[in-house]
Order: structure tokens, then sequence, then C-alpha cells
């Protein structure tokens, strides 16, 4: 902006630069500051120029590789340069919509060169091929490209609700091998867990039917050496009577078992024993 104080000076705001004429022909570029013209000469301020940084924002639609139609949102930080400002002044008369021709030029020069993933994944590259053409072709006209962002991709409707059904399936997927794994996991600690169980309690009734039969021995001694006359034979037939008969109660006492001899009867006590004695002489041997 040039504020005019009178006939002949002028002020140029800070930020900016203003193009000087004379008879219609450029003659210099004033900067920020106090400026003398002479009009009676010829001279006078066709314009002024703002050297700020600028920012343009382009939507660009385009189809990638695999048949998908995008929307790139690019937005685009640029500047007069303050040396080249007459060039600014004369050579472009819409400098925005030159910036957003060259943009679609090279994004749908190369995004259909590429997939869709490859798109989200190489972003910058694509706005690092815009910058480049920019800056040959605005250096020329007295512009700057300071920055290009690709700030958003935005595929069509369906295809992002396509997209979202793939990523959920997937993790579906993930979460089904993941409890898959831990089901296995626990089958296998629960199946080593009950071996363990059995092996231990095959130990535990292993030693306790080697406790009753070193009971049932010592018994039987001590009964030999005490009542004179008897045998082993017939002392193991008494005690095994006594525990049957003692069986028998227990069984009458509770009204809930469901524990049933067959065959049953007090004659049947002489193969029990005679199994048990076979048994104790096995673990004798066993011991031996």
């Amino acid at each position: 902006m040039v504020s005019a104080f009178f006939l002949f000076c002028g002020c140029v705001e800070q930020a900016n630069v203003a193009v000087v004429e004379k008879w219609g022909r450029f003659l210099r570029l004033a900067e920020p500051g106090l400026h003398f013209f002479n009009p009676f000469a010829g001279e006078l301020v066709a314009g002024t120029l703002s050297t700020r940084v600028q920012s343009l924002d382009v939507k660009v639609e385009t189809k990638t590789k695999d048949n998908v139609f995008v929307q790139l949102i690019c937005t685009i930080q640029y500047r007069v340069v303050k040396e080249n400002a007459d060039d600014a002044f004369y050579e472009l008369q819409n400098p925005q919509q030159q910036i957003q021709s060259y943009v679609f030029d090279v994004v749908r020069a190369i995004v259909p060169r590429m997939e869709l993933d490859s798109l989200f994944e190489q972003k910058n590259d694509v706005a690092k091929a815009v910058l480049e053409e920019l800056e040959k072709v605005m250096s020329d006209y007295g512009y700057s490209i300071e920055h290009i962002l690709m700030v958003d991709i935005i595929p069509d409707a369906a295809v992002r609700r396509a997209m979202n059904d793939i990523n959920a399936a997937q993790r579906l997927q993930l979460a089904s091998v993941y409890k898959g794994e831990a089901e296995k996991i626990h089958l296998v600690k629960k199946a080593e867990g009950e071996a363990e169980a059995k092996y231990l309690s095959g130990v535990g009734i292993a030693k306790q039917r080697q406790a009753i039969t070193d009971g049932l021995r010592e018994n039987i001694l001590n009964f030999s050496h005490s009542v004179s006359g008897t045998s082993a034979k017939e002392v193991m037939d008494l005690i095994m009577v006594t525990q049957y008969f003692d069986t028998i109660k227990e069984l009458g006492d509770n009204s809930k078992t469901t524990t049933v001899f067959i065959p049953h009867g007090p004659g049947h006590v002489k193969d029990i024993g005679d199994q048990i004695r076979t048994g104790m002489m096995e673990a004798s041997s066993s011991g031996l």
C-alpha cells in the first residue's frame, strides 16, 4: 500500500513493494519507506505487491492405477521475490490460477501411475514432484514456492467403506489367531496338569497299597507269634473277614452310597483273600 502525503511523495508500507512507472513504462521498484515522485515528469505508482508468504489450497480429483478416484488437497505456500517484483506484476495477471493449473498437470501425471496404497505411503514424493515443477516455472514470473503440503487424500466414499471393512476383517482374523493360540496353550497346560495329577495320584495309590501290604504283613506276623499253631493263611482269612464286615457296616451307615459288590456274599471273601495274598507275594518279591 502507498500512502500519499502530498503531491510529490508517498510511503510504501512494510512487507510491500511498489512498482513505479514513468510515462507508462516500468521505472523502478520502491521498497518500504518514504519515496519522492515527480508527477510532472510522468512518474507514478502503478501498483503494489505484498511480499508476505501466501497460501493457496488446491483440490485435485484424479484416478489411481487401480482405478480408484481420489481427491488430493494440496496447500501451496508462495511469495513474491522482492528483487523480481516487476516480473510478478507485469507477467502474470492471475498467479493463483497459474499455480493451480500446474498442480493439476503434475498430480494428474503422477498419481495414475500409483496404486492407492502406494499413494498414501508416497504422498510426500508427489508433493516433492509438484514443488520441483512449480519452482522451475514460477521463478521465471518472480514467485518463490516455499512449501507444498499434501494435506489430505480422500478416496471415494464406497472405497473408504471397503477399506474400513478390510481393516476390520484383518483385525478380527488376527484376534481369532491370538484367541486360538490362547485356547491351545490353555488346553496344553490343562492336559499337562491332568497328566501330572494322574501321575501323582498313581504314585499316591501305589504308596497307599504298599503301606496296606506292609501293615497286613506286620499284623499277620504279630498274630502268628501271639497265637501258636496258626498259619499265615488262617490269620489272613480272619483279617479279610473282619475287614469285609467293617466295609458292609460302613456301607450300611451311609444312605447315599452307590457301591455294590457283585458277586456278594461271605463265601467270596476267600477269593478276595487269595487275590490279596497274591498281591502281597508280588510286593514282597519286588521289594527283594
